[in-house]
């Protein structure tokens, strides 16, 4: 099967998310299996047009793409010309949902069969920091969909509420190979790993927690990431009197990562929303045990005996539970129950998933107008 994947991000990209890291584990795996897997990603400082693990990168836009906002526009501009230039090499299009909208309604304008990969489905949060609808473009977008994959079951639930007719498939993220190298045991720091995103992420009530417990605790909190926020990152923590308790290591990947998680006593996830927890599964497979606030999606990665869950956005509870749960003997047998939980989050079962369902919403939208204009362009 010939794929065009409209990725967005660029796992290459500093500061990409989870998302781009799941769509490149995905389509490497596919490509092994004899799919042609072409992905259009924003074009960022420094982008290069590539084959990597048998998958073609070709970013899209105007220029370099230095910032965030010229990245966004580029893309939504360029996409649907490029994807009208490539669709006489593609059977499926495969649309990957983004901030701060979430979708295109790429199966109004690609005139291919089109399913959707639900990463990020949280317009209403940006709607809200933006003071636009952008909810109402996700869901007059998502109504335009047949056929979706989300990552989470919390996800699809809020796919059929937005469309009740829409048939979605729960494809989670799978764990790196490298997490299952690193050696666990417990350390002294407690660590957030992810995008340096105040809001989304929830630095600024981790913060506050951090203020209130870290004198008793005897490590540092340790922030791996980049970032649009990191300068209000570091003006919070300095505000807050955190300088001496609060050590930001940068962008962390492969093995440098894994071996943060595994050196941990704990994994601190303060999302306000996620729509998997790649951070949460990957700290467990590493043998950390995560706290983080009792939300739909990582309710589903961080079960009873793996970590703790806090009542949302209480930072209170938060701060005690960091204490609580610092002090606790036997971190080691939470942290080997998280180690088996995680072993099922398998990559290469999760691709022969995600290859079912794009054979079969091959099969179910080929005979749509979009796919008889698409063989008709090509005779």
């Amino acid at each position: 099967m010939r794929v065009l994947h409209l990725g967005f991000e660029d796992p290459r990209m500093p500061g990409a998310g989870g998302g781009s890291v799941r769509t490149h584990e995905i389509n490497r795996r596919l490509a092994a299996r004899g799919f042609d897997v072409t992905v259009l990603t924003t074009r960022y400082p420094g982008w290069q047009e590539r084959v990597q693990d048998g998958v073609r990168y070709v970013p899209i836009g105007l220029g370099s793409g230095g910032t965030r906002l010229t990245r966004l526009v580029a893309y939504v501009l360029r996409l649907p010309f490029e994807v009208r230039r490539r669709r006489v090499a593609a059977d499926l299009v495969v649309e990957d949902f983004f901030a701060p909208f979430s979708t295109m309604a790429a199966p109004l304008w690609t005139k291919l069969p089109t399913i959707g990969v639900v990463q990020w489905l949280h317009a209403r949060d940006k709607a809200r920091q933006y003071k636009l609808p952008l909810h109402w473009v996700e869901r007059w977008g998502v109504r335009k969909h047949r056929r979706l994959i989300a990552v989470s079951r919390g996800i699809a639930d809020n796919l059929a509420a937005l469309n009740p007719a829409i048939h979605v498939d729960v494809i989670g993220n799978g764990v790196d190979p490298a997490a299952w190298k690193a050696t666990p045991h417990k350390g002294q720091n407690v660590l957030f790993v992810g995008r340096l995103e105040l809001g989304h992420k929830g630095l600024d009530l981790l913060m506050a927690a951090w203020a209130k417990c870290c004198a008793d605790v005897d490590g540092m909190l340790l922030v791996a990431g980049t970032g649009p926020d990191e300068a209000k990152l570091r003006a919070l923590i300095r505000d807050a009197g955190l300088s001496e308790r609060v050590q930001l290591l940068g962008w962390l990947s492969g093995e440098e990562k894994f071996r943060a998680f595994s050196e941990a006593r704990l994994v601190l996830v303060p999302s306000r929303h996620e729509t998997f927890g790649l951070v949460a599964i990957d700290a467990l497979a590493t043998g950390t045990p995560v706290i983080a606030f009792d939300i739909p999606c990582l309710r589903e990665i961080v079960p009873p005996g793996v970590g703790w869950l806090v009542e949302p956005f209480d930072v209170g509870a938060f701060a005690d539970e960091i204490t609580r749960r610092y002090a606790q003997p036997g971190l080691e047998a939470v942290a080997e129950e998280g180690r088996k939980f995680a072993a099922g989050y398998n990559w290469d079962a999760l691709a022969d998933r995600q290859a079912e369902a794009y054979h079969a919403a091959l099969e179910a939208l080929s005979a749509t107008t979009g796919r008889q204009d698409s063989a008709a362009e090509r005779d």
